[in-house]
């Protein structure tokens, strides 16, 4: 079998819904690289939150940060900060409309609030350190990835207002921003192109809206079974629900295991 690129995504693809990694998984991993293949991560998050995740599974090839920050074997291949201006302007939007506002880098997050029941309340569902605050972070940090807090109902807003920036829900309180070509497929096009490996050799696992992109453009998508039905849609492949050994269960399906 020629040599194949396999991403995952994290919440809710490699870690269950209780932010644990299944045996099976775990498993699963090693076996992949036991064969010779290159395992990656393409995930929202950003490097300081998986650290310990990369580690216990060898993993040193990742797109993060949505697609801005891509590294393929140890190595920095991509950059794509969003532009001060355009923080500053989403910044003052969301300051009048009382929406709170984080701001990620490679190596932490800030908030331009001390503190918020939505900040909270999302953040908690993926286990990390809340944010510190300090309101003035993006003027002088390469912030790669924004955080705006605000309801569904207010979404709109943002599209309307903003034709630089892309949005994307991630959580009922929460959606992420990124420049407007930002995608987990586009950081996986940059790691592609430097491994030297074409799209039919490439896979990806994901369930959420950031993950359409990439599910549609590697050869084959695989979707978790607990991914919602747009997602499903995208996908080459549907796999079983994370805490069924979704991630063993598709690897086995498309013949990699």
């Amino acid at each position: 079998m020629n040599k194949k690129l396999i991403f995952f995504d994290i919440d809710g693809t490699l870690l269950d819904h209780d932010k644990n990694l299944p045996s099976s998984t775990k498993q699963a991993v090693f076996e992949l690289v036991r064969a010779g293949h290159e395992v990656a991560i393409a995930t929202g998050r950003a490097p300081f939150m998986f650290e310990d995740l990369r580690k216990e599974l060898g993993i040193d090839t990742f797109v993060s940060l949505n697609g801005q920050y891509a590294v393929s074997q140890g190595e920095v291949i991509y950059r794509n900060p969003i532009a001060t201006e355009l923080l500053l302007d989403v910044t003052d939007f969301a300051a009048s409309n009382d929406h709170p506002i984080v701001y990620m880098d490679k190596n932490g997050m800030r908030s331009n609030v001390p503190h918020h029941h939505h900040i909270e309340s999302s953040l908690g569902t993926i286990n990390i350190t809340l944010p510190v605050h300090d309101p003035e972070y993006y003027l002088t940090n390469e912030i790669y990835q924004a955080m705006v807090f605000c309801g569904a109902a207010e979404e709109g807003l943002y599209h309307e207002s903003f034709d630089r920036l892309r949005f994307v829900r991630w959580h009922p309180f929460s959606m992420d921003v990124m420049p407007a070509n930002g995608s987990k497929a586009n950081g996986i096009a940059y790691v592609m192109n430097g491994l030297g490996v074409g799209i039919e050799d490439v896979y990806a696992f994901g369930d959420n809206l950031n993950d359409l992109e990439m599910l549609q453009f590697v050869g084959h998508g695989i979707s978790m079974g607990n991914a919602p039905e747009v997602v499903k849609k995208s996908a080459r492949y549907i796999t079983k629900n994370v805490h069924e050994d979704g991630i063993f269960f598709g690897l086995r399906m498309v013949g990699l295991l």
